[in-house]
């Protein structure tokens, strides 16, 4: 016959799985030994896509060459939504729970996430100019993805404003959770305004409206620029795990290890 307290023992357990997995001295090391291929996968894939963009797919009837940036800004434009998304609830758990490995792991992603904001933004300019004639417009999709990014450096300016450490992640939290309202406003602006911007090209729920290799091109940078995101977001994290976590003995320890190396 079970136990009755066996549930209370197994939801511990549980915890104490998951808190060790997250244990910052945990992520250091597993993220250590994963970064060099997630950097080879950025490379490669993102190789591949921009020789299948640039070089096989063909031209097309309407904007001849000038439609090939959609191979960079699309995918830019999901990450940029995409890592915010997955900051916000990264900084929302870290403040619900005290989670301190999932307040860094925010603060690692905000770089990378203005990063890809800034480079859909400007690869539009470049696709607009020869497409609708002027580099930016005040369309509704334009203003709300500058709109993220100014939420992207909203962000790291508070949290790097905040001299303690948990104030910082909590009131970096708040901002993230309140600015994933404009997620759904980008991603639907195409359909609640008129907009220059044309429509989903690619849906979870229809067939595809580009050729087959357009559309192998566009994956492969998609996956290029995944690969990028958890190699540089990784590299950022575990240099945020060591300033905070400068006085843990795990950390004097790997200091001592490499000091000895160097000596040795």
């Amino acid at each position: 016959m079970n136990s009755p307290t066996a549930p209370l023992r197994a939801a511990s357990q549980s915890r104490w799985r998951w808190s060790t997995f997250a244990a910052p001295s945990r992520f250091y090391r597993l993220a250590g030994s994963c970064i060099p291929w997630f950097w080879a996968l950025a490379l490669v894939l993102g190789l591949a896509g921009l020789w299948v963009g640039f070089a096989l797919a063909p031209s097309d009837f309407q904007q001849g060459e000038a439609y090939r940036i959609i191979f960079v800004h699309v995918p830019a434009a999901w990450m940029s939504m995409l890592i915010y998304l997955v900051l916000a609830a990264s900084a929302a758990w870290g403040w619900m729970l005290n989670a301190r490995m999932a307040s860094m792991y925010a603060r690692a992603l905000a770089p990378t996430g203005a990063l890809f904001t800034l480079l859909a933004l400007w690869t539009g300019a470049l696709w607009g100019k020869p497409t609708w004639g002027a580099w930016w417009v005040w369309d509704a999709r334009l203003s709300s993805e500058f709109i993220l990014l100014l939420l992207y450096l909203g962000y790291i300016a508070l949290t790097e404003a905040i001299d303690d450490e948990r104030r910082a992640a909590n009131a970096g939290a708040l901002l993230a959770l309140v600015g994933v309202v404009n997620i759904p406003i980008i991603y639907f602006s195409v359909r609640w305004w008129n907009t220059l911007h044309q429509g989903a090209t690619i849906s979870m729920t229809a067939a595809p409206k580009m050729a087959h290799i357009m559309l192998l091109a566009m994956l492969l940078m998609t996956l290029s620029f995944w690969a990028y995101s958890f190699a540089v977001v990784w590299t950022r994290a575990r240099a945020i795990v060591l300033e905070q976590e400068c006085e843990a003995e795990w950390v004097r320890e790997l200091k001592a290890a490499k000091n000895s190396e160097r000596g040795g």
